[in-house]
């Protein structure tokens, strides 16, 4: 995200000495994308950001896949995947589970991974370092504390994690944290065609820098000698092979002997961020626009989507609801946030609910909801889309919560009972 920041103690002149007020050499960190040809950041370290004094595998969540086949659209429901019996959230469960080894992977490819998790605990510090992270914040209120600084963030927020961030998850207030993680294999930012050659958010863009919140300024935690104490475990996804390498993926845990939180300054063009979708400005027309309009994220072989309340189509014939389309080179997986998604009445479609409609599949509203969309001027509907550009696979957190109906609600149910 080429927005210049500046945070905390930084020299006038990059790659020079740095003194604290004690005389003491600050240790300088390039954080940067495609091999220095990108954008990056500086960050000021008290110590060094290299030192570790143990490490250890870490066994991922369950991160291998299984094909859809038979090919067939999916309804998910990953709210049960953390209830209890009755179906109502399993709170002591929830207390215990945290936002980054609690997560339940939904769906995947080679270039990116779909989970869900409703956490009560703080996660250990965490760093992904296959690609850059989307989470959207479904409910609940949590701090992000990153080597950058903290960003405080509620529903409707997406954080985004640049690759290889050292941070955590602290859910804050009594609701639980429901999070929706997209997890790329590459990066994620603003749509190319929303940005100018200098990588400025254009005047036809939904959005724009003013509604990106930054993180604060960093700050110091406690710091401690790992003789006494142990280190400070941070937590990596990376790529991996061979043995407990589920979907190529690998954990380790790095044991640092001081806080990787020491930085007194940072700045650059490269640090996580948090987007509101409430500042997200819908683009309509007189008939009914096609998915890219919802645009608001890419990343390598897919892209993010949200759908907002908005006023609708305005031409007196206009149908406001999709109409039917085959998904020729994409996977679709819809997230229902909240509202009342027109199109999906009569299918058992929720708050919460998730479907995946494959490529290689026509898909659309359901028959009895396009006479009654007619006349409507406003969908008063929250969702988040991702479309990918390779098919996806079920995890397991998706395979356990597939209603397996959701196929034959077009017809009315399946053939032979």
């Amino acid at each position: 995200m080429a927005h210049y920041q500046r945070m905390g103690d930084v020299p006038p002149k990059r790659h020079t000495q740095h003194r604290g007020p004690d005389g003491e050499l600050y240790y300088e960190e390039l954080m940067g994308e495609e091999g220095f040809s990108s954008d990056s950041s500086l960050l000021y370290h008290r110590h060094v950001p290299s030192a570790l004094v143990d490490a250890r595998p870490w066994a991922l969540p369950e991160q291998a896949t299984t094909a859809n086949t038979p090919l067939l659209p999916r309804h998910l429901t990953p709210h049960l995947l953390f209830a209890d019996a009755a179906g109502l959230v399993d709170a002591e469960a929830v207390a215990k589970t945290d936002a980054v080894t609690g997560r339940r992977l939904l769906l995947g490819n080679a270039d990116v991974r779909i989970g869900y998790v409703v956490a009560g605990a703080p996660s250990p510090l965490y760093r992904n370092a296959t690609g850059d992270e989307c989470v959207f914040v479904e409910d609940g209120t949590a701090l992000v504390e990153t080597v950058f600084g903290d960003l405080v963030v509620g529903p409707g927020d997406y954080v985004v994690m640049p690759r290889a961030t050292t941070h955590r998850w602290v859910p804050t207030g009594d609701a639980p944290l429901r999070l929706y993680a997209i997890e790329g294999n590459s990066h994620i930012g603003p749509p190319k065609r929303y940005l100018s050659r200098y990588g400025q958010l254009l005047e036809h863009a939904p959005y724009c820098e003013r509604d990106l919140r930054p993180p604060t300024p960093p700050h110091e935690e406690e710091d401690r000698d790992y003789k006494a104490d142990g280190g400070f475990e941070v937590y990596v996804k990376h790529r991996g092979s061979g043995p407990g390498a589920g979907g190529g993926l690998a954990g380790t845990v790095h044991v640092l002997p001081h806080h990787p939180f020491d930085v007194v300054g940072w700045d650059g063009c490269l640090y996580p961020y948090a987007f509101n979708v409430a500042d997200f400005e819908p683009i309509t027309g007189r008939v009914h626009q096609p998915p890219p309009v919802h645009q608001v994220f890419e990343g390598h072989n897919f892209v993010v989507c949200n759908f907002v309340p908005r006023k609708v189509d305005y031409h007196p014939l206009a149908v406001p609801v999709p109409y039917y389309h085959s998904n020729v080179d994409s996977d679709e997986v819809m997230f229902y946030v909240a509202g009342d998604y027109e199109a999906r009445k009569g299918s058992g479609i929720g708050i919460g609910s998730i479907t995946l409609h494959p490529g290689g599949y026509p898909h659309g509203p359901q028959p009895q909801a396009i006479e009654a969309s007619l006349g409507a001027e406003r969908f008063d509907e929250l969702a988040v889309m991702v479309d990918t550009f390779r098919p996806l696979d079920l995890g397991e957190g998706g395979a356990a919560c597939d209603d397996g109906a959701y196929a034959w609600t077009w017809a009315g149910g399946r053939a032979g009972g």
